[in-house]
């Protein structure tokens, strides 16, 4: 055998990404993907047999080295609701965090028990993008489902099952759900029942593995099927922001940004956090503290659909962008394109103000980037109140990750906006960097801190320092846009 091998696994919406990376010091031997089946909100559902054919076709392009894996771990998308019969098939496709269906149920759950009962009884107000919210949807709109339904998993669980035949999650995936509370560690019921119905659905729920449990080894079927060895071990998995987490070394008070098709503001806290307002989601972590995190639905898609609407690629948006002035010449863009989660308005609509005769294709570009970002500052300096973490800017460094960090556009805007330098790790797959970092420590015995440590996850990548003539007013008129777009 050569040297042993983890394998990082992370199932997001769009796609399964899979890297190989060597125990003894993360380095990379191999990595691939496979894309998963496109949706369009406000329903957005995928069959979660499709993830694990993606996992699958991601293995097979990997190729021989998968016979030097020694563990694998699982980061998958958050909230996703998976509902399997007793024979553990899938009863119908799972609602993704991005399904909007759910918004009336989220409403009628905060009216029940109020903002300040659900902040205290698990740290997450509903929207329509909680787990709780889309069990509740069922319950009223499939309850011939919910009769089956002998399994209620995540779509990260829903993987580590097919892996290992064990039906588990992990605190930090589980504290997601509106149904379990990050203090105590343990399962709400009674939050489960609002949701339910009449059944007593607390059985069908995955079993709570501490951060280096190991789940046990993959299945006989599962080690012939990926060319693994069978005796690798499984981790606990994880969901994809805690996964993002451990993937960049994050410590107790730093601030991370991830741009994907949402946006995510996070950072890792010693206490979990009670927002009363909604807007700050009061998670766990992976690593046994908790993470404070603020979503939004909008992010690359923004950009994606200002660049076809300009007829240019991505580098050609971010060039345009770059060309224009902080402000855009007072155009602005308020992103919220599939209604936002971040303030919670799912039925709003993207605006644009300020265009005149004058108004560019550039000042267009440098409007949309600006936007996005200006939206997940906002929800940054609602993440900041709730306590814990830097205050995200003075000096401090932002570390900036997903699939939009790598375009410059973004990343010296962000540094423009908060006036602070932004850090660009050189791994840009932090969440099946984290899978791994899990599948290291399990297999190992070690902290989870150790094997960061020895990898060097901490260092490395670019610094984008702000530029000194960065406009201060820009997210405040953004602001005033945001709030004139609520109100319509």
């Amino acid at each position: 055998m050569s040297e042993p091998l983890v394998a990082g696994v992370d199932s997001s919406t769009q796609s399964t990404k899979v890297v190989f990376r060597r125990v003894a010091d993360g380095s990379v031997v191999a990595e691939a993907r496979a894309p998963h089946q496109p949706t369009e909100p406000p329903r957005s559902e995928q069959d979660p047999a499709g993830w694990w054919t993606a996992l699958v076709a991601a293995f097979a392009d990997i190729g021989p080295a998968a016979a030097d894996v020694v563990a694998i771990s699982v980061s998958g998308q958050q909230h996703g609701l998976v509902v399997l019969d007793s024979t553990g098939d899938p009863i119908r496709p799972a609602k993704l965090w991005n399904d909007t269906e759910s918004a009336p149920q989220a409403d009628r759950l905060v009216a029940e028990l109020g903002s300040d009962g659900w902040a205290e009884a698990c740290g997450v107000v509903p929207v329509a993008a909680i787990t709780v919210t889309k069990l509740a949807w069922l319950a009223e709109h499939e309850p011939e489902v919910v009769d089956r339904l002998a399994s209620i998993m995540l779509p990260h669980d829903y993987l580590t099952w097919r892996l290992s035949g064990r039906a588990v999650t992990d605190r930090g995936d589980a504290s997601g759900t509106g149904w379990w509370d990050p203090s105590t560690g343990r399962y709400r019921p009674d939050l489960l029942a609002t949701a339910g119905g009449q059944r007593d659905l607390l059985g069908c729920l995955p079993q709570v593995l501490g951060p280096t449990e190991a789940v046990g080894p993959v299945t006989a079927a599962v080690a012939e099927q990926l060319g693994i060895p069978a005796a690798t071990i499984v981790g606990p998995g994880t969901g994809d922001n805690m996964a993002a987490a451990l993937g960049l070394g994050l410590r107790r008070g730093e601030l991370a940004m991830s741009l994907g098709t949402s946006g995510t503001v996070f950072g890792v806290a010693g206490v979990a956090a009670r927002d009363r307002s909604g807007l700050v989601a009061g998670f766990a972590d992976a690593n046994g503290s908790f993470l404070p995190l603020a979503c939004t639905l909008n992010a690359t898609k923004v950009t994606d659909m200002m660049a076809a609407t300009l007829g240019v690629d991505h580098h050609g948006l971010a060039e345009l962008a770059l060309e224009a002035g902080p402000g855009a010449a007072g155009v602005t863009v308020v992103p919220y394109f599939d209604g936002e989660r971040t303030p919670n308005l799912p039925n709003a609509t993207g605006m644009i103000t300020g265009l005149r005769p004058g108004s560019s294709r550039a000042d267009l570009a440098r409007a949309a980037h600006e936007g996005v970002l200006c939206n997940l500052l906002a929800a940054a300096d609602a993440l900041i109140s709730a306590g814990g973490i830097d205050d995200g800017g003075d000096g401090s460094e932002l570390r900036l990750v997903g699939g939009g960090a790598k375009s410059p556009a973004y990343q010296q805007i962000l540094a423009d906006l908060r006036q602070g330098p932004v850090r660009i790790p050189a791994d840009d797959e932090a969440p099946a960097t984290g899978a791994a970092v899990q599948a290291a420590a399990v297999v190992g015995g070690e902290d989870i801190d150790a094997v960061v440590d020895r990898w060097g996850l901490r260092n490395g990548g670019s610094i984008v320092e702000p530029r000194a003539e960065a406009h201060p007013e820009v997210r405040h008129r953004y602001g005033a846009a945001a709030r004139a777009a609520a109100s319509l």
